[in-house]
């Protein structure tokens, strides 16, 4: 059986001075807890590194740490480490969220409400800057199944948002 290559020390550091602090505030908002999303941060990691293969494609490799995040999300979802947050209260300093009064709040309630395949297309496009092409990788879905959601993500929270600022999403 051959070796599986070993992430060198060196490259597991840039991968997580390149990609930590957005898989933090991927997780952060996925879960709703920052010490849960610390923890699965880390358990995402730790899955990077024993799967670790040079990717030569910066794209590819970002859409490829982002689906380990994900998925490494939803097994918190799913598993009893679950915990109902109020993300206003636990995260008044979150993208979004700078100023409540004006409707960023509300934008970033709403967005949280939205159901998880819409919520995670809007969270990968919007707050990871990932293409539809990126975020299919990420989910394992088609293309053309992203671009729907997306498409039902943003007219969900335009009849949320009616009469506000955010009109013309």
């Amino acid at each position: 059986m051959a070796e599986l290559p070993v992430c060198e020390s060196t490259e597991m550091e840039r991968l997580v001075d390149e990609y930590g602090t957005g898989m933090l505030r991927m997780c952060c908002m996925y879960l709703g807890d920052v010490h849960l999303a610390q923890d699965a941060v880390q358990d995402a990691f730790i899955k990077i590194y024993r799967a670790w293969r040079p990717i030569e494609n910066p794209a590819a490799e970002k859409a490829w740490v982002m689906r380990i995040t994900v998925n490494v999300c939803k097994d918190y979802l799913r598993s009893a480490w679950k915990r109902k947050v109020s993300l206003v209260e636990q995260y008044p300093e979150m993208p979004g969220m700078e100023n409540p009064k004006d409707g960023q709040g509300r934008l970033f309630q709403e967005i949280m409400a939205l159901k998880p395949k819409y919520k995670e297309v809007i969270l990968l496009h919007y707050y990871q800057q990932l293409k539809v092409n990126e975020i299919a990788a990420v989910l394992g879905a088609p293309q053309s199944t992203v671009s729907i959601r997306l498409r039902r993500a943003r007219e969900a929270l335009k009849k949320r948002l009616e009469g506000g600022q955010y009109e013309d999403l």
